[in-house]
């Protein structure tokens, strides 16, 4: 484990914790956004394979970072035209999806913020956060808790936690987009979500409100395929959609709900395969098709089109618009826990 300084902003250090286990498996956590800087993860050849995307610089982060690694909050995703009501009371987000919509929080959510540091080991890191009510139009001051785990599986284990002084909606999701062989693009990585529905969106991204079976659509991932998708026409296809996940695959939790299968990513290049299991009740898939980086990312690299996929487990877009889905409301009282884990080892 290492801890230095990675950039200032303003008189405020930011910090890069490093992650190492026996198997020679390293994560670089920042204390900007709790990003997941860095993640490289053993081959089966004996090699070493980095799996996520980031960048070389805190002025490459501030200026030019679409959440890579990055915790999503107050409420990742979408809220359409940025509203929601509560407890018969009317809130107002900012606007900061083609000043229509608020994404990720409205700007300057918790992936922007400066976490403080409690506590590090060889092996975790923990931060935290404390919103203040009103904060970006949300009610209640929430405190946040993020731990960072690089198990001896060669898993990352991210576990967050929160609470709250007044009733508010919560949405946190870990932002990483992922490459498993380190190729220009992913669109040939193998996909397997454990979802039989979608939540169809409008074209914002919002979503109309329906349910949808994947069944004969672009979004059947049920059994492992390859990214990439070209409609009968010859156009392509891109992903940035929202999968409600089955829970039959199960493991239970220690203190919160039991983890699920959610999904697995694969590359026969590397070798490499990746599960995710999560808490969550979906995972929103996007396949980085809008990626094109101006700064060059991690030992130089170009990050363009699908360079990476993000698969963040949360809660649905929009939530506190449809009241069918799972609720998003967190009291006094009440603790939000959420569990995921991105297992790593052999494409079978």
């Amino acid at each position: 484990m290492t801890n230095r300084i990675f950039g200032e902003i303003g008189d405020s250090p930011v910090r890069e914790i490093t992650l190492r286990n026996a198997a020679g498996a390293e994560a670089r956590i920042l204390t900007f956004g709790a990003v997941v800087r860095d993640l490289v993860v053993p081959r089966t050849d004996g090699g070493h394979q980095r799996v996520v995307l980031g960048l070389e610089t805190l002025e490459d982060y501030l200026n030019h970072s679409p959440h890579f690694g990055a915790i999503a909050g107050r409420y990742a995703n979408r809220i359409g035209g940025g509203r929601f009501v509560l407890d018969g009371k009317a809130y107002q987000l900012p606007l900061n999806q083609d000043n229509r919509h608020s994404l990720h929080g409205g700007g300057q959510g918790f992936g922007k913020k400066l976490w403080t540091l409690f506590h590090h080991d060889d092996a975790s890191a923990t931060l935290g956060l404390v919103s203040p009510d009103g904060e970006a139009g949300y009610p209640g001051t929430l405190t946040t808790t993020c731990r960072y785990t690089l198990t001896e599986a060669n898993a990352l284990r991210v576990e967050l936690s929160a609470f709250t002084d007044q009733p508010t909606i919560l949405n946190l999701c870990h932002h990483s987009y992922f490459n498993l062989d380190g190729g220009a693009d992913i669109l040939d990585h193998d996909l397997m979500v454990r979802a039989n529905v979608i939540t169809p969106v409008d074209a914002d991204l919002i979503p109309d409100g329906s349910i949808m079976p994947v069944s004969g659509t672009p979004f059947d991932f049920r059994r492992p395929r390859p990214i990439r998708f070209t409609a009968e026409d010859g156009s392509r296809f891109w992903y940035d959609h929202n999968f409600v996940l089955r829970r039959e695959r199960r493991e239970p939790g220690v203190c919160a709900p039991e983890l699920a299968h959610a999904a697995t990513l694969a590359s026969e290049k590397s070798g490499l395969a990746m599960e995710v299991w999560t808490t969550e009740p979906c995972l929103q898939v996007y396949d980085g098709f809008k990626l094109n980086l101006p700064v060059p990312g991690l030992d130089g690299t170009s990050y363009r089109a699908n360079a990476g996929i993000a698969l963040e487990p949360q809660h649905a877009p929009d939530s506190p618009n449809l009241p069918h889905m799972p609720s998003t409301v967190l009291r006094p009282g009440d603790l939000y826990r959420q569990v995921t884990e991105y297992r790593f080892g052999p494409n079978a």
